[in-house]
């Protein structure tokens, strides 16, 4: 039986209700009638901002309290950015409804450089991500590259403070807040591979909960899935967490998938990629195939065991 009224949970930042909103509206777009609520649920990433998230506890202190909600029937859907979930599926939940891939880039910020290759040597760069600064220290490894955490907002005030002298944050958060005119350059794809997942909005819900997945299937964009899919399968594969540096993304042309990635060794300096290509069926497969290409290259050097 389908339900009227139905309650999203999500992240209290200005950026993950931007995004728990794009969802409401999408599947609005397929059940005018229904009644949606947004609650807003805090959780453990948004309180703690002073150190890495490997130190506090991963990525599912982003969706840890939002889960327990969603597990509890509280809640009835979960909006997650993609990037910020962990690839291991919590126990009675599944993610299998994403909403139109945003653009997966990443983007250089800075007040008086228009490029990272601008800044003088001994600059320092703010990043919360290994692998961001993984890539940016192969293309410049004079830089000094330090954590930095909060939302955007936050990140961009530290910016205007002068306590870094560029920040990298990824594109579609920056283009969904309006924030665009902050931007001095997108990265190339090929100068900076995305973390898997980024730019997808992602709605989890209980598993098996016909009701809901009824109501949401519609969002699903079929493309992103398929991508998603093959990337966060290389994530499980080399059991990537927020200590492993890798990039990760799939695009496909007509009926091909393809997914490239890069892993780095702990210390940043070794850099391993793969990519292949395949049916867009195949993309399981895919992401299975380049995971254990990954380790076969890396050996023991990516991960801390």
């Amino acid at each position: 039986m389908i339900k009227n009224k139905i309650i999203i949970g999500s992240r209290g930042s200005k950026l993950a209700i931007l995004y728990a909103k794009k969802a409401k509206k999408t599947i609005l777009d397929n059940y005018i009638d229904l009644n949606i609520d947004i609650k807003i649920i805090k959780t453990s990433g948004d309180i703690h901002h002073s150190k890495s998230l490997s130190e506090i506890g991963g990525k599912g202190l982003f969706s840890k309290q939002i889960e327990e909600e969603l597990l509890d029937k509280k809640i009835d859907i979960a909006v997650h950015a993609l990037k910020d979930l962990p690839s291991d599926e919590t126990d009675g939940l599944e993610t299998i409804i994403f909403l139109k891939r945003n653009d997966p880039r990443d983007v250089f910020i800075s007040l008086n450089y228009k490029s990272i290759f601008d800044l003088k040597a001994h600059s320092v760069v703010g990043t919360s991500s290994f692998r961001r600064a993984a890539q940016l220290s192969i293309l410049r490894k004079d830089l000094n590259i330090k954590l930095i955490r909060g939302n955007v907002d936050t990140r961009i005030h530290r910016l205007e403070q002068k306590k870094f002298d560029a920040i990298v944050l990824s594109y579609a958060g920056i283009k969904i807040l309006g924030l665009e005119n902050k931007i001095s350059k997108v990265f190339s794809l090929e100068e900076m591979l995305p973390c898997v997942g980024q730019g997808v909005i992602a709605l989890q819900t209980r598993k098996n909960d016909q009701d809901i997945l009824d109501l949401i299937s519609k969002a699903n964009d079929l493309s992103t899935f398929n991508c998603v899919i093959a990337e966060r399968e290389m994530l499980k594969t080399i059991e990537g967490d927020c200590d492993t540096a890798v990039g990760g993304l799939a695009t496909i042309d007509n009926n091909l998938i393809t997914l490239k990635s890069e892993l780095f060794s702990i210390d940043g300096k070794k850099k391993f990629s793969a990519e292949t290509s395949g049916r867009i069926e195949e993309a399981k497969k895919i992401g299975i195939k380049i995971g254990q290409e990954l380790i076969a290259k890396a050996g023991n050097t990516y991960k801390k065991r």
